[in-house]
């Protein structure tokens, strides 16, 4: 078995969609970066990255490389999930939480399940998301981003 974590963090600005765990979130700001900087996926991407000793999402799919420029982050989840396969793995388990003060997200996570699950190739039970705010405080309490943390388990083939 093979542990992995990942976080991830960006910034809410307006004229930016609202991606999270693959879903367009309606929503007043959505967040900057270079791909859709949907930063769930991007946190499970970094675990698993992490469980199997292969760098990070920068690494793989660096931000100065155009072919990323608004890429959807489920692409590169699928690419992430042949690299952990190819590394003689399959999911154990994933742990997340998203760190958001608006909008409310519980309504969404059945359907970011089932992309993650779909994307990963395992079965939905193996997932838990999680959504919380930071009470006001902080960058994520404050409406200025949003975050995500990932514990990933890693089982052999």
């Amino acid at each position: 078995m093979r542990i992995g974590y990942g976080y991830d963090v960006h910034k809410l600005v307006e004229n930016r969609k609202l991606i999270l765990g693959g879903i367009d979130i309606p929503f007043e700001k959505g967040l900057l970066g270079h791909s859709d900087a949907d930063v769930l996926v991007h946190a499970v991407i970094d675990a698993t990255l992490g469980a199997v000793a292969k760098g990070d999402i920068g690494l793989l799919f660096p931000d100065a490389d155009n072919n990323y420029k608004d890429i959807d982050s489920r692409i590169l989840l699928r690419k992430t999930y042949e690299i952990m396969q190819d590394s003689g793995y399959k999911i154990g388990n994933i742990d997340a939480t998203i760190c958001a003060q608006q909008p409310k997200l519980q309504s969404y996570i059945p359907q970011m399940l089932e992309n993650l699950a779909s994307d990963l190739q395992t079965d939905i039970y193996n997932i838990s998301i999680k959504a919380t705010t930071e009470e006001g405080m902080g960058f994520t309490g404050e409406g200025k981003g949003i975050s995500a943390t990932v514990v990933i388990l890693l089982e052999s083939l």
